[in-house]
């Protein structure tokens, strides 16, 4: 796990998908004049850049933000997202990448607050040095998964988790469904995001529907699960297709918002003629 480097895909289609619905999950936090705590349990390195040698060597970004960063017709979540980027590249063009604390930091307020968690030491680095010193803001070098027990509940009874782990060891996925469980049962309203990979496994293919059944369990407002597929696997069936969002107790608003938005995302990051979107939603979400 801890050879696992974002900056590979910095950018790329499944991190337009999660920046999307984190983005619009926190921009319905802040209808509310009280504060939240977002936690990150795999928070990365904050921001990347799209120049390095990491980004360049697969050039992932282009077939995601790259093809939303010129266009007009963008959808209000999307202009939204790119207009966040932009910030972050304080309108010097498409130079840099946030990560998801770095989307979070935009977005807090004064009384919010960023719990953000990374095991891989460089990544920490980085982080801790954009944003360890701002206030309402926390970076620890520590496993994501272990820390939910001090971080749920928030005190002000207002949270978002996200669990964004890079899938490269089996050992995740089971991870991520106990992850899921423990965060319901502490704190049954809170709002948790899981990204998942579309790969040709068994693992993955298993997973959303053992994290529908645990939010069945425990989460007190429904799920929904946001699909976005773009690509297809390789010669040897290898390959990231696409991806999904896994959202337990999503605001009242997204599934209008993501109806309109995932289908210009199929179209718009297509890499092949059967790109396509789906939003699958609980009984009660």
């Amino acid at each position: 796990m801890l050879a696992y480097r974002h900056a590979f895909h910095a950018g790329n289609h499944a991190d337009v998908l999660k920046h999307t619905v984190l983005a619009l999950v926190l921009q319905h936090m802040n209808l509310k004049a009280k504060g939240w705590r977002y936690i990150d349990t795999h928070a990365g390195a904050g921001g990347y850049s799209l120049q390095g040698d990491y980004a360049k060597k697969r050039g992932e970004f282009e077939q995601g933000i790259g093809r939303l960063w010129d266009r007009a017709d963008l959808p209000a979540p999307l202009a939204e997202l790119v207009a966040l980027v932009r910030r972050f590249n304080a309108d010097k063009g498409l130079i840099q990448y946030p990560g998801s604390p770095a989307i979070a930091q935009a977005l807090m307020r004064p009384q919010d607050q960023l719990r953000l968690f990374e095991l891989h030491p460089t990544d920490h680095k980085i982080l801790a040095s954009y944003l360890g010193e701002m206030p309402g803001v926390e970076v620890q070098l520590g496993d994501g998964y272990a820390s939910l027990k001090s971080q749920l509940p928030p005190p002000t009874r207002r949270g978002v988790l996200l669990i964004d782990p890079p899938y490269e060891i089996k050992t995740d996925y089971p991870r991520v469904l106990a992850a899921l469980r423990e965060a319901l049962e502490r704190f049954p309203e809170c709002v948790v995001l899981v990204w998942l990979p579309q790969l040709q496994l068994i693992e993955a293919a298993q997973l959303p529907q053992r994290l529908k059944a645990a939010a069945d369990a425990g989460a007190r407002k429904g799920w929904l699960h946001a699909r976005l597929t773009v690509a297809q696997a390789d010669a040897r069936g290898f390959g990231l297709l696409g991806s999904s969002l896994f959202i337990a107790n999503p605001p009242h608003t997204l599934q209008g918002e993501l109806q309109a938005v995932l289908p210009f995302l199929a179209q718009a990051l297509a890499q092949f003629d059967g790109a396509r979107s789906a939003l699958d939603r609980s009984a009660n979400a």
